[in-house]
Formats: C-alpha cells, sequence, structure tokens
C-alpha cells in the first residue's frame, strides 16, 4: 500500500490530507448546531493556525478548503497559517455554492459565477494558480458540460492546474471527463456511507483521486465492542485510525482529509497512515453493515 498518490498525474501527495471545514466557529445564537453552518472564522484563530502549521509540519501536504466555508474566510485562514506555502503543499478549494445564510448550501453553477469565484478564492489564498479547483457541487440548473467548460477555461488560462467534482456520480464523472481530465471527485464515503462504492472503483481504475468528506464514520468508534473495536484492539490503534487505515486499504486512490481543531486528534489522524490491516481484518471491517458502523 502506497502512503503517496499523484494527484492529476503530476502533484505528489501524501495519502492522509487535512480538511478545513471543521475550523469554524460556534453556530449563531438560535440556530440548531447540527445545521452545518460553517459561517464564520474560528473565535481562537491563533489556535486554528497552529493546527494548519502542525499539520503541515507531520507531513500533510493536500489541504482542502472551499469559498463557501466562513465566507471565504476559511481560505485566508488558510493563507494566513501557511503564506508562503511550502513547495510541495497542494491546495485544493471548492466554488459552486452559494450560503445566503447560515444554514442553506446552494448550488449555483453559472459558469460567470464559478470564474469569478475562483477569482476571489485565488486572492484570498494568495495563489497565481490553485492546485486542484473543485466543482463543490452540481447545479441541475446548468448544463454540466458549461459548469465544467468554466473550469476548463480556468485552467486554460494558467488558473487551476487541475479540475475536480465534488458530490458526483460515475455517469458524471465520465461526462465530465469527455470535456477535460477530472483529477479527482469528492463524495461522502466511510465505513458507516459507502453508496458511493461504484465511484470509489471507477476512480481507482481511471487513477482518479477519491478524496472522502467525513472519513470517520461516526457512533461506532466509542462503543467499547464490535468488529471495529476489535480489530483496533489488535493493531494497538484507536478506532478512529483503524477507520481511516480501512479506507487506505479499500483503494490505492482514495485520499483521506479528517478535519479537526485539536492538535491531538491531527496527530492520531495522520498517525493511522502508518497503520496497517491484514486482509483478514480488511475482510471483517467491510463486513459490518453500514448501519452498524454508523449506529
Amino acid at each position: 500500500m502506497s502512503a503517496t498518490f499523484e494527484l492529476g498525474g503530476d502533484l505528489r501527495v501524501n495519502r492522509i490530507g487535512y480538511g478545513t471545514m471543521r475550523l469554524a466557529a460556534a453556530p449563531e445564537p438560535g440556530f440548531d448546531p447540527g445545521a452545518g453552518h460553517i459561517w464564520r472564522a474560528p473565535e481562537h484563530r491563533d489556535s486554528a493556525v497552529a493546527v494548519l502549521r502542525r499539520a503541515v509540519e507531520l507531513g500533510v501536504n493536500l489541504i482542502d478548503t472551499a469559498d463557501s466555508y466562513a465566507l471565504g474566510e476559511n481560505e485566508e485562514l488558510v493563507a494566513e497559517a501557511l503564506h508562503p506555502y511550502r513547495e510541495d503543499v497542494v491546495v485544493a478549494t471548492k466554488v459552486g455554492v452559494l450560503r445566503p445564510s447560515p444554514t442553506e448550501w446552494i448550488p449555483l453553477g453559472h459558469p460567470a459565477y464559478l470564474r469569478q469565484q475562483a477569482e476571489l478564492s485565488l486572492r484570498r489564498l494568495k495563489l497565481d494558480r490553485i492546485d486542484l479547483l473543485q466543482l463543490h457541487r452540481i447545479d441541475p440548473a446548468v448544463p454540466l458540460a458549461d459548469q465544467i467548460g468554466a473550469l476548463k477555461q480556468l485552467v486554460d488560462e494558467g488558473k487551476a492546474r487541475h479540475i475536480g467534482l465534488s458530490e458526483a456520480t460515475v455517469e458524471q464523472l465520465r461526462e465530465a471527463a469527455e470535456i477535460t481530465p477530472i483529477a479527482s471527485v469528492q463524495n461522502l464515503y466511510n465505513l458507516g456511507d459507502r453508496h458511493h462504492e461504484d465511484v470509489v472503483d471507477y476512480a481507482a481504475a481511471h487513477r482518479i483521486a477519491f478524496i472522502p468528506f467525513f472519513p470517520v464514520a461516526m457512533g461506532a468508534h466509542a462503543a467499547a465492542e464490535g468488529p471495529l473495536a476489535e480489530v483496533a484492539a489488535e493493531l494497538g490503534a484507536t478506532p478512529a485510525q483503524t477507520s481511516l487505515a480501512w479506507l487506505l486499504h479499500r483503494s490505492p486512490t482514495l485520499l483521506p482529509i479528517p478535519g479537526t481543531t485539536s492538535i491531538a486528534h491531527l496527530e492520531e489522524n495522520i498517525a493511522a497512515g502508518a497503520v496497517r490491516l491484514s486482509e483478514e481484518q480488511f475482510a471483517r471491517l467491510s463486513a459490518i453493515a453500514p448501519a452498524e458502523a454508523s449506529a
């Protein structure tokens, strides 16, 4: 099992990256805390900067953000922590989602809007070219060819290096690849949610990076019994590390990006790269019903 992957065929990244979505302030007063706010930058900015810098110190060189996280403040935070970027650091961001309120995430794939947002991301990230520019969500109201065409224009202009999709099907990946090479797909995938198995296999067959968001399934990791806890004990690892190790074993193009606000949890997650499952342990974990893993 390789510890690295060549994203887009030319950017070598360590397979455990860092997702910045969780670097956000607490939800606004009066809002449901489970509604996925990510509306403002964290109040303790120094702590967030320290986590980002520690991630890179530990060898993480794939940093994932989005223009919609805290209305661009998340990208600014990445730049504050890491600019000037180390030569091997790959910055990925996403465009294509409107945020009119703390709880609304609305796809908008108008080509002019996508290009404008990419320009703003370049400024906030202090980059001349975005390494991986991802379409955050496919807008069903706009032809996919037009959305991909806008991103391809940015590549042609030298403002983006590679293009990715998020929450895409195999059919959509095939359609997009007819227009321009697709380097990555970022879908929900973990032990507890495996409804994108076909996309994982397609990505592996075509050397496309599959970047699973929410890579550590919640719930079962806290259980004192069950296959995940058993395998973790056998390995001398934590359940979260074992869950990440399962992803790394599942496909050579899987690049999990666990996010955290804690340096201790960050170090735990990155150490999962050294955890090796036997084929029997992998099969035992794979046999867990997704509902059981996430219960």
